[in-house]
C-alpha cells in the first residue's frame, strides 16, 4: 500500500551512527570480531526532500518577484529624465524645481523603507507590498491626467505619491530576500536589482517613442506605462512571499532598538551611504545634458543614460557573487573608491568614445554600489527578525542624500552651466564615503575576527 500524506517512507530515513559501536576485539587470529550496537546509536534523521524544494522553490520567486518589482518601482523612477524635459517645456517651473519632483520621489521610495521595514518585521510583507502596488500603480495614473503646466498637480502624484507607493515595495522585496537566502544573500540581491537596470534601459525608450507620437501623446503614453507597470506588479505580488516557517518555529524575536541605534559600524556605514549618495546619482541627472553642451550630437546624447543603464546590468550581478565569498564590505569598498576617481574623469569627457566609456566604466561600478549597499546592511543584522528594521532606518537616513544631491547639483551648474563645480562636489562626496567604509570594514574585522566581512 503506498504511503499517504500522513506516513513516510522509508526512503525518507537515514540511519547514521553518532558513535563508535562497542566491540570485541580477539587477538587469536582468524577469529571474528562482534560488533554490537544499541539503539541510542542510531538517532533517526528524516529528510524532507519535499520540503526542502519547496522552500527553494519559494526562494526563487521571490527573487524573481523582487526583480519584476524592482524594474517596476527603481527602474521607472530612473526614467525621470524623460518627465524632466516633458515638464520643462511644458512651463510648470524652472529646470531646479522640476529636479525637486525627481528627487523626492526617490527620497520617498527609501525614506519609506522605515515603516515598510517595520512591517516586513512584524510578518506583513505580503499587506505592505499589496498597498505599495495600488497607491503606485493608482498615482501613475493620476499622472496621466495631470496637466503638465500644473507644478502642484505633478509634485502631488509623481513626486509625493509614486514615491510612498515605491517605498513600501522596493525596500521590502530587497530585505525579503535574507529571510530566504542565507548563504547566497548578496547574490540574491543582486538579482533583484537586476530589475531597476532593466527598467532603466526600457521605461525610457518606451516613453520617449510614445511622447513623440502625435496619436498617443502625454497622457496615453504614461497610461501605456502605467499598464505595464500593473502587470509587473500583479506578477511580483503572485510570486513573493515571506518565510513563514521561521515564525512556527519560534516566537518572533523583538528588535532591540536601543542596540541598534547604538551599533557604531552601522551607523558609521549609514553615513557612508549619505555622503555617497549626495554624489553618485550626478551622472544619471546631468550626462545628457553635460554631453549636448560638449557640442555632442543630442541624437547620439540621448542614448548615454541607456548606456549608462545597460552597463549596470554586470555590475549589480558580478559584485555580489564577490561579495559571497569575500565578503560584501571588501567587496563594495574598492567599487566606491573607483566610483569617486570616474567622476573626476568627467573633466576628460569631451568626445563621444570618452564619454561612451565614461558611461560604460560608471554603469558598471555605481550599479554595483546600489545592489551591495542592502548586503552590507544585512550583513550587519544579528538576526533575521531585525533586517527589515536595519534596512528601513538605514535606507530612511541614507536617503536625505538622495533627496538634497541633485538640487545640490543643479545650484552648482547655475544658469552658466559651471561643470567643475558640481564635479568636484560628487567626486569628493563619495570619497567621503569610501573614507567612512573603510572604518567600518575595519571596526566589523575586529569584532568578528576575520577579514572577510
Amino acid at each position: 500500500m503506498p504511503p499517504t500524506s500522513h506516513q513516510r517512507n522509508d526512503s525518507d530515513l537515514s540511519i547514521t551512527p553518532l558513535r563508535r559501536p562497542k566491540s570485541e576485539f580477539h587477538p587469536a587470529g582468524g577469529q571474528q570480531t562482534t560488533l554490537r550496537y544499541s539503539l541510542s546509536d542510531f538517532p533517526i534523521l528524516f529528510n524532507d526532500d519535499q520540503s526542502s524544494t519547496s522552500v527553494d522553490w519559494k526562494a526563487w520567486c521571490t527573487t524573481i518577484g523582487g526583480c519584476l518589482t524592482a524594474m517596476a518601482t527603481f527602474g521607472y523612477t530612473n526614467a525621470f529624465g524623460v518627465y524632466q524635459d516633458i515638464y520643462t517645456r511644458s512651463g510648470a517651473a524652472s529646470a531646479s524645481r522640476i529636479s525637486w519632483i525627481g528627487s523626492t520621489q526617490m527620497f520617498f521610495m527609501l525614506a519609506m523603507a522605515l515603516p515598510a521595514g517595520k512591517l516586513l518585521d512584524m510578518g506583513y510583507f505580503r499587506q505592505a507590498t499589496l498597498f505599495g502596488s495600488v497607491l503606485y500603480v493608482f498615482s501613475l495614473f493620476m499622472v496621466s491626467i495631470a496637466h503638465t503646466d500644473r507644478y502642484y498637480q505633478i509634485f502631488l502624484a509623481q513626486g509625493l505619491g509614486m514615491g510612498i507607493g515605491a517605498g513600501f515595495l522596493y525596500v521590502p522585496a530587497l530585505a525579503v530576500q535574507s529571510h530566504h537566502w542565507k548563504e547566497r544573500k548578496a547574490f540574491a540581491m543582486g538579482m533583484v536589482t537586476i530589475g531597476s537596470s532593466i527598467g532603466s534601459i526600457f521605461f525610457p525608450i518606451m516613453l520617449n517613442q510614445l511622447f513623440q507620437k502625435p496619436s498617443v501623446g502625454f497622457g496615453w503614453g504614461v497610461r501605456a506605462s502605467a499598464f505595464v507597470v500593473l502587470g509587473l506588479l500583479v506578477l511580483a505580488n503572485l510570486l513573493m512571499s515571506d518565510k513563514r516557517d521561521l515564525k512556527s518555529e519560534k516566537p518572533k524575536a523583538i528588535p532591540d532598538i536601543r542596540g541598534i541605534m547604538t551599533d557604531v559600524p552601522y551607523l558609521l556605514c549609514i553615513l557612508a551611504c549619505f555622503f555617497i549618495n549626495l554624489g553618485v546619482f550626478f551622472p544619471y541627472f546631468y550626462l545628457q545634458l553635460f554631453s549636448i553642451l560638449q557640442n555632442i550630437n543630442p541624437n547620439i546624447a540621448f542614448y548615454f543614460l541607456a548606456i549608462l543603464s545597460a552597463a549596470s546590468l554586470p555590475g549589480r550581478l558580478i559584485p555580489n557573487i564577490l561579495a559571497d565569498r569575500f565578503g560584501p564590505f571588501n567587496a563594495i569598498i574598492p567599487i566606491i573608491g573607483i566610483s569617486g576617481a570616474l567622476i573626476f574623469a568627467m573633466f576628460g569627457t569631451s568626445t563621444v568614445g570618452g564619454v561612451v566609456a565614461f558611461a560604460i566604466f560608471y554603469g558598471f561600478f555605481s550599479g554595483a554600489f546600489i545592489s551591495l549597499c542592502p548586503a552590507c546592511l544585512a550583513s550587519l543584522s544579528k538576526s533575521p527578525d531585525e533586517v527589515g528594521i536595519r534596512f528601513g532606518i538605514g535606507y530612511f537616513l541614507a536617503g536625505f542624500g538622495v533627496l538634497v544631491g541633485a538640487p545640490i547639483d543643479g545650484e552648482l551648474v547655475g544658469d552658466t552651466f559651471t561643470w567643475h563645480k558640481p564635479i568636484v562636489f560628487s567626486a569628493v562626496t563619495v570619497l567621503a564615503g569610501f573614507l567612512f567604509l573603510l572604518v567600518v570594514r575595519w571596526m566589523l574585522a575586529k569584532r568578528k575576527g576575520t577579514q572577510l566581512v
